[in-house]
């Protein structure tokens, strides 16, 4: 079959391109803006990229055009495709017929750590040797690839694993299918990590996204599991609704917790069922992750894991070789004795545990001296929307030093952020912010970069910069 991908760079879509290329289909697609490191990524696969939305590239005559949600109407190819009564079908939707149909499911949904917990899963699975298939918004460093179809176990190798690690977006499937994404994808293990408000630009209020997980709930059946956020009201709302399948939660005093955190990430896991007293010891994950939020992710995965015939030695054995995903707390340089950090952090919620994780790693800067030099670009919709600005500033406050990135904001970030103006500068020009922070920064700072972006190669501007402040080859 020839299929034509309209909005293949995004990650989802050009994740379903290798898929689907992998699966021995002809694979084309088009995009507003094709350019590294995506389009090299599709091109190496074979998979032929159109700058544009053309109407011409009707002339391919592909078996079905599969519509990312970036498309909407007025765009002059599906205009074509409507007005000839072209065959079309949403990127979910294709994925769930042509590669999830039969499979054992595990979907991870929240409005944070998707892709590390997807990640995290895949990997257990993985290493146990049940070679999953997945597809995940990031590139999980263990595997290289950020999608890949299921592989031949390591028990048999005559057989392809029934496993699929999916990261379950709530975000809209298309512009004529405005259900969340993950009402397609039927997990038989779904993972609920957490609940916020977010995509301001889709849903009205926080509980237009309950409905929508809620749906997600109702798709899972009665001999599958949840894996739900014991801390999260908004979840436990989304239950209330109706579930019809066992619940584990994660993060409470029930079921899996994390206790016995360390400076240096490690931890231990206990669980306690319903019907004992207290929690059990199970092992300690020797890891260098950061953050409550990871080890709530870690929690998620392993008893997600378990529910797919993992056992839970297995799976912490797994985590201490967990490597992360690329843009999580990745170090990006180091320029005398000054760190850079990259992380996809763009929501408050984010924002505050991943400069609360670095700050319980460097200390406090009274104690060893370590300031963190936040740099954040407000990128995504909602923030763009301004309806998370009043909560920047309390996001902030471990930080030392604040640069906020505020070109193209429909909204004024020197006043949003005025409760913290003693440590906080908001700039127009990348260039003038980049000059600022390498002035500001001294050795032993982490500057920490945080967004959901490319940010204007704002991270080897930096270092290239203190490379010249230092005369650092």
């Amino acid at each position: 079959m020839h299929i034509h991908i309209l909005g293949i760079c995004g990650t989802f879509m050009g994740g379903i391109a290798v898929l689907a290329k992998a699966a021995g289909h002809r694979v084309t697609g088009c995009d507003a803006n094709v350019y590294p490191p995506m389009s090299t990524q599709l091109e190496s696969q074979g998979i032929e990229l159109i700058e544009g939305f053309d109407p011409a590239q009707t002339k391919l005559s592909p078996d079905i055009y599969v519509i990312g949600n970036v498309v909407s109407r007025g765009n002059p190819l599906m205009e074509e495709i409507l007005n000839r009564g072209l065959p079309y079908i949403s990127g979910p939707q294709w994925l769930a017929e042509n590669v999830l149909q039969g499979k054992w499911v595990l979907a991870v949904a929240g409005t944070h750590g998707k892709t590390t917990t997807s990640s995290m899963l895949a990997w257990i699975l993985e290493y146990a040797g049940l070679a999953p298939g997945f597809l995940i918004g990031g590139v999980p460093e263990n595997f290289s690839v950020s999608a890949r179809l299921p592989q031949a176990p390591t028990q048999d190798k005559n057989s392809i694993s029934p496993f699929f690690v999916i990261e379950a977006d709530e975000y809209d499937t298309a512009f004529f299918d405005k259900r969340s994404k993950f009402v397609h994808y039927r997990p038989r293990t779904a993972v609920l990590n957490n609940l916020e408000f977010d995509h301001a630009d889709i849903f009205e209020d926080l509980g237009a996204i309950e409905k929508q997980f809620h749906h997600l709930v109702r798709t899972v059946p009665q001999q599958g599991l949840v894996v739900m956020n014991g801390k999260e009201t908004s979840l436990q709302r989304v239950i209330d609704k109706g579930c019809w399948t066992p619940v584990e939660k994660f993060g409470t005093e029930t079921d899996w917790q994390s206790a016995n955190a360390q400076g240096d990430g490690s931890f231990d896991v206990y669980y306690r069922n319903e019907n004992e007293s207290s929690g059990k010891l199970q092992g300690h994950v020797a890891w260098s992750l950061l953050g409550e939020h990871n080890r709530m992710n870690a929690l998620a995965s392993i008893a997600a894991a378990r529910h797919a015939g993992v056992a839970v030695e297995v799976s912490i054995a797994a985590l201490t070789e967990f490597k992360n995903v690329k843009r999580r707390m990745e170090i990006r340089g180091v320029v005398n004795g000054i760190t850079v950090y990259d992380d996809f952090a763009h929501h408050p919620t984010a924002i505050t545990t991943t400069v609360a994780g670095l700050r319980s790693k460097v200390g406090a800067f009274k104690i060893t001296g370590a300031r963190i030099l936040a740099v954040l670009e407000p990128r995504s919709n909602t923030m763009k929307l301004g309806v998370m600005k009043s909560a920047l500033p309390a996001s902030l406050q471990e930080a030392d030093l604040v640069f906020c990135y505020g070109a193209n904001l429909g909204w004024d970030a020197v006043e949003a952020l005025s409760a913290i103006k003693d440590k906080a500068t908001v700039y127009e020009d990348l260039n003038i912010m980049v000059a600022a922070i390498t002035e500001a920064a001294q050795a032993g700072d982490y500057v920490l970069v945080m967004s959901n972006g490319g940010f204007g190669g704002v991270h080897q501007k930096i270092l290239d910069a203190l490379r010249v402040k230092f005369q650092v080859e």
